[in-house]
């Protein structure tokens, strides 16, 4: 073997390192590829809990607004059977009060 040629176990540390030091690339990727992954599910976590809150407040501001038209429809509802029986009871007082006096009053 010539003197400037390295020896097979030269070559084989060597080659040892080369593939030490692409191992130690290849490892540092592979964090790399975990942390982004990790980042990037948060911020989708993140998001969709955004999405999530935003559609249940307005799902509830909807809800809150039907609940609040219906309570006004049962109002006004209320007012004009009130004001019904009112013109009813009016239109009957006369009657009434003529049953009351000849109840009281002997004839």
């Amino acid at each position: 073997m010539p003197e400037g040629e390295p020896s097979v176990l030269q070559q084989i540390r060597r080659k040892e390192v080369e593939l030490s030091v692409k191992a130690d690339h290849a490892r540092r990727d592979a964090e790399q590829v975990v942390a982004d992954a990790k980042r990037e599910a948060a911020a989708i976590l993140k998001q969709a809990e955004t999405d999530g809150k935003q559609a249940a407040d307005e799902y509830s501001k909807k809800r809150l607004a039907g609940v609040l038209n219906e309570v006004e429809d049962l109002k006004r509802l209320g007012t004009e059977e009130a004001e019904l029986t009112r013109q009813s009871g009016e239109q009957n007082l006369s009657k009434a009060v003529e049953k009351i006096v000849k109840a009281v009053t002997p004839e």
